[in-house]
């Protein structure tokens, strides 16, 4: 009989709804039965396609007696974290500060009064390489809670205190302000020092794709003309491109590779990712002209449209890692994985040889059970292209008849905000009107959706219908940015008003008057303590996201309200760039913007004009880093939305583009060659 995840719109939640346990989604009501009844919480929080996850659903949560015990001496709450982020983030600090380490799944157990006295990740249903088993700490939290329950109290009293006592208010420096050149300069020798010069990216294994530190070389790189940086940026793109953390048959990254070499990825496919990692590769492509970074940002822009846009135009959350292999189990990465025998099955004897040594597939494999994960290792000589193209197509072709891994399809608006922003501009780069139209609708589906009369976002929807849950910070800020850039690529001011509505929420409800950003609205739940993260996870931390998305919104409108939030905001960078800039590249990035300027571009003219068009393609593909960008005709509705716009007439007649910078404007030009030359300098 399914129990009260039945009727919740998650998909992670309702992969739970028939588990013999009485799970109760997060709710006042779950832990107002827990003080009823006497009984401690369980609280387990994961998403749909987490690896072990999973492993723990069949393991102990599908299991009668693990239920049974479970459901007479614990009240059982279940999390998605990419629905409540808030909840997640609370608990996973406690988790990190007790135990020095986190992930999912992520099992803790609280008082009812929501405060947390145990905590774990994953626990095997049998004792198993020093770890207890996951009944032994269910009778173990029981015994403690019957005969020892005062002190519990007394532990989940004093994790709270310490959680209540933390604040990152003393972390900003004095005057608020945003990094120094010097200070930018030291984060790049401290990202130098992190970086593997033999295999691309950051650290060691596992080794994650780091976009917003790779953006942030970017754009130092464009200010500088720092060879060093966008030497890592090269070699940590080439190593991904062509790594197995790359999906070579149909596009799109994995979520990040269990090696140091980027051979063997963990399969999922997040929707955050992949937007960053296209955007990426796109600013790489419009900094180097690299045929790779084209191929891979055009790839993978067309793998988010075709495996993860919904019906009503949003784009759904992930892949999951696992599908069946075909013969009833459910195994990681066995949707994506090759032997040499099955691509003589396809392929016949000789291309089967081919795409074997083109793609790295071995007899004694990379992965399990003698398969190999498709990778590009380097080969000398010339490359039979259409013979490539031939394989790739049969192969993907004989790959999309095996069972697919599931799909979460929750829209979750930040991340859709991120997919907005790379397929404007991936479509505005290379000439897709189709990906922009791509972009289009998911604003508008954010807009009908997700954002209400009172610019309040829902974090998430499902086929078409808003979730309960409120948008947390970075849904606001990626939002935001999301639509900016939208703007900038269509010239519909519109866009820009949106953002505004969502950044005038930022500065009254997440911003404090010290500059200090929290990641959950002043109006919002409370929670045993008020969560705020400016180091960036896999996505940009919402901090330094709304820091850029009111930089930008700030040079466009020129509010001075929004760009001194931004510089406030950029405080936090000034104090961790230095120490910890793998974890806060995207304040790194945003920081670049602010040093520059950023650049203010307006491109004036009629829409589908040529002369136009050309001052606008050169605009758009200017590398200044965080420039901002309008366009519209003087005396139409643009004009007037966008006050960039304003006052900017044609030159004799004809388009024209104004580029300011630190409250100067130069002379305008009517020539695109012009006009890209000055964003170069």
């Amino acid at each position: 009989m399914p129990n009260r995840l039945a009727h919740e719109t998650s998909p992670y939640l309702l992969q739970h709804a028939d588990n013999p346990v009485d799970w109760w989604p997060w709710s006042a009501e779950a832990f107002d039965e827990a003080r009823r009844r006497g009984v401690p919480v369980l609280l387990s929080v994961g998403y749909s396609s987490c690896h072990w996850c999973h492993v723990m659903a069949h393991e102990s949560f599908e299991d009668e007696d693990t239920a049974a015990l479970l459901n007479e001496h614990f009240v059982a709450v279940k999390v998605d974290r990419e629905e409540r982020p808030d909840v997640d983030a609370v608990y996973m600090e406690a988790v990190q500060a007790a135990t020095g380490q986190g992930g999912w799944p992520m099992t803790v157990f609280l008082t009812p009064d929501a405060e947390p006295f145990y905590f774990g990740t994953y626990f095997p249903p049998q004792p198993r390489h020093g770890m207890p088993s996951f009944g032994q700490i269910l009778e173990g939290v029981r015994a403690a809670w019957a005969d020892r329950r005062d002190e519990v109290g007394e532990v989940a009293g004093r994790i709270v205190a310490d959680l209540a006592g933390r604040s990152l208010t003393e972390s900003l420096p004095a005057d608020r302000r945003p990094p120094r050149p010097e200070e930018l300069h030291a984060a790049l020798m401290g990202l130098t020092r992190d970086f593997d010069a033999v295999h691309g990216g950051f650290g060691g294994a596992p080794k994650f794709p780091a976009s917003m530190v790779l953006e942030f070389l970017l754009r130092h790189h464009a200010r500088t003309g720092s060879a060093g940086a966008l030497e890592m940026v090269q070699a940590t793109c080439a190593a991904m491109a062509r790594g197995g953390i790359y999906d070579q048959l149909g596009g799109g990254f994995a979520r990040y590779a269990v090696d140091a070499t980027w051979t063997v990825p963990h399969f999922e496919k997040m929707l955050y990712d992949n937007a960053l990692l296209c955007r990426t590769y796109a600013h790489l492509w419009r900094t180097t002209g690299s045929d790779l970074a084209r191929r891979i940002a055009v790839e993978t822009a067309d793998f988010l449209v075709r495996e993860l846009r919904t019906e009503q135009g949003g784009f759904a959350s992930a892949l999951d890692a696992d599908s069946d292999d075909g013969t009833g189990r459910h195994v990681e990465g066995a949707y994506y994985v090759w032997t040499p025998e099955q691509l003589r099955a396809v392929l016949g004897e000789k291309d089967a040889d081919f795409a074997a040594t083109y793609f790295g597939v071995t007899e004694e494999g990379t992965f399990e059970e003698g398969a190999s994960v498709l990778q590009l290792p380097d080969t000398d000589g010339p490359v039979d292209a259409e013979r490539v193209v031939s394989v790739k197509q049969r192969l993907l072709a004989a790959r999309d008849q095996r069972p697919r891994p599931g799909r979460d399809d929750k829209v979750v608006a930040a991340w859709n905000g991120l997919a907005i922003a790379a397929l404007a501009e991936t479509g505005a780069y290379f000439d897709r009107p189709d990906l922009v139209q791509a972009a289009t609708d998911a604003a508008d589906l954010l807009v009908r959706v997700h954002m209400d009369w009172h610019a309040r976002l829902h974090r998430t929807s499902r086929d078409g219908e808003p979730g309960a849950n409120s948008g947390v910070l970075e849904d606001y800020a990626d939002v935001a940015e999301g639509f900016l850039a939208l703007a900038s690529v269509t010239g519909e001011g519109v866009w820009v008003d949106f953002a505004g509505l969502l950044l005038d929420t930022v500065l009254l409800q997440f911003t404090t008057e010290d500059g200090a950003l929290y990641d959950t609205a002043a109006d919002a739940e409370s929670l045993i303590r008020r969560p705020q993260d400016p180091t960036d996870n896999a996505s940009p931390s919402g901090w330094t996201a709304a820091a850029g998305a009111l930089l930008s919104y700030g040079a466009l409108t020129g509010s001075d309200l929004h760009r001194s939030a931004a510089e406030r905001a950029l405080g936090i960078v000034t104090a961790l760039g230095g120490r910890a800039p793998r974890f806060i590249g995207w304040g790194l990035a945003v920081a670049e913007a602010a040093l520059d300027g950023p650049r203010e571009i307006a491109v004036v003219g009629p829409q589908g004009d040529p002369a136009t068009a050309a001052l606008h393609r050169a605009a758009l593909l200017g590398p200044a880093p965080g420039a901002v960008l309008a366009l519209g005709t003087p005396g139409t509705e643009e004009a007037d939305v966008v006050p960039l716009l304003k006052d900017r007439p044609l030159v004799d007649g004809r388009p024209a583009a104004y580029v300011c910078r630190h409250f100067t404007c130069e002379r305008p030009t009517t020539d695109p060659e012009e006009l890209a030359e000055r964003l170069r300098g």
